[in-house]
């Protein structure tokens, strides 16, 4: 296997996605909590935040994907970590709303250039049994990270502060900046001394080191046909930012849940980062099984239970059925997760500008279930559920996709 792609080396790469996780989902669930507190945001205000938060998501990942394909893995990582420190070191010394939204796209351009990149970094060079392997470890860090950063976020802003949203994220890019030069360096070292160079190695990132490596391993026989695999993938691409429509709806809207039934920043923060955990133990639970790959009956009963767990949790009346709900949410999401990435990198050759589309969509989801949940609260502020039925109804909308994509796939 190529040295940049070796064990040892994706090891340093998990670390670095760990970090990401933690610094991205502190700085991203807890910035709605302080446009409330600080400069008096409501629902609406939140959704709109948050509808642009993934409009901006949804441009620039397929672009940050085909940079890093092109350009360079770690220069991507290089550029994107510190963007995002830098933005949100400007951020700790505004005090005005329309600056901190300017920091907020401006962190979510620099962390573009890192999720895709990441994502391919650990699969690169991998046999199909080795990516189930990759793909798992993968979701399981960063959803394990950023539970913990979402359960214990609440109370590390009350105790340390509102200025503590930038700071804290700040330290770990700056710590993930410097690593990625370690590892560079570690790669360089590690080629230069055993001379390996493959035939397909031909672009080069800042430190010289070839982009795509050579096959690693000799070629397998894909064990579905390629119009089956290529329906999962369509599948699975059109869910999952129906699954982020509920995500980051919920996660803008958790301020106004937290109101309803009288919980703190901390409290909130225990209480709503519940379906983090249940997403990593569904996360878990499909590394280690793989029977779920390719079976179309689990990526329809993930959806369903998602529409269910959605309504539910907007609509919950106390902290039991908020917790139930958080459960079957957080399986949901994660199967969901799960499926779009693994068909992401099961299926392709490019595997940085394919995990750009992969995270593209998850934008395409994040603008518009706040979007519509935005429209409806200003079209028809009569009803006060009106958002939540809203996205709801368009979840369902994506289950008669889901269908139709799974008749066509069956047809072709």
């Amino acid at each position: 296997m190529p040295s940049m792609y070796s064990r040892r080396l994706k090891t340093g790469y998990f670390v670095l996605e760990g970090l990401n996780s933690a610094a991205t989902v502190f700085y991203l669930y807890y910035f709605y909590f302080y446009m409330e507190q600080t400069f008096h945001f409501d629902n609406k205000d939140n959704l709109c935040l948050a509808a642009l938060s993934g409009g901006t998501y949804a441009l620039l990942a397929w672009v940050g994907g085909r940079f890093a394909q092109r350009f360079g893995y770690f220069t991507a990582l290089k550029i994107g970590f510190g963007v995002m420190a830098g933005a949100l070191g400007v951020g700790s010394q505004l005090q005005s709303a329309p600056g901190e939204i300017v920091v907020m796209v401006t962190v979510i351009a620099g962390m573009c250039l890192t999720w895709p990149t990441l994502e391919a970094l650990v699969s690169e060079g991998e046999p199909r049994a080795g990516l189930q392997q990759m793909i798992g470890r993968y979701n399981a860090i960063w959803a394990g990270t950023g539970a913990l950063a979402y359960f214990t976020g609440g109370a590390m802003l009350e105790r340390l502060g509102p200025r503590s949203l930038f700071y804290v994220p700040m330290g770990l890019l700056i710590t993930e900046f410097a690593l990625t030069f370690w590892l560079a360096d570690q790669a360089r070292r590690s080629r230069s001394g055993s001379g390996e160079l493959g035939s397909g190695q031909s672009r080069l990132d800042g430190t010289g080191i070839p982009v795509v490596a050579a096959t690693a391993c000799p070629a397998e026989i894909h064990p579905h046909s390629v119009a089956r695999a290529r329906s999962f993938l369509r599948m699975a691409w059109l869910a999952n930012p129906f699954a982020y429509i509920g995500i980051n709806t919920l996660i803008a809207l958790m301020p106004g849940i937290a109101q309803r039934l009288q919980l703190s920043t901390t409290l909130a923060g225990l209480w709503g980062s519940l379906w983090c955990f249940a997403r990593l133990g569904t996360f878990v639970g499909l590394w280690l099984w793989p029977g779920w790959h390719y079976r179309f009956r689990w990526l329809l009963a993930a959806y369903l239970a998602l529409v269910s767990a959605f309504i539910t949790l907007l609509l919950a009346p106390n902290l039991a059925l908020l917790a139930a709900a958080q459960l079957l949410f957080g399986g949901a999401v994660g199967l969901i997760y799960y499926s779009s990435l693994f068909y992401s990198m099961d299926i392709s050759e490019t595997k940085g500008e394919h995990g750009g589309i992969h995270e593209s969509v998850i934008g395409l989801g994040n603008c518009a279930g706040p979007a519509v949940g935005a429209a409806a609260l200003q079209f028809l502020p009569q009803y006060s559920h009106g958002g939540a039925l809203a996205v709801t109804f368009l979840l369902l909308c994506g289950l008669g996709g889901l269908a139709v994509v799974w008749w066509s796939g069956r047809a072709a």
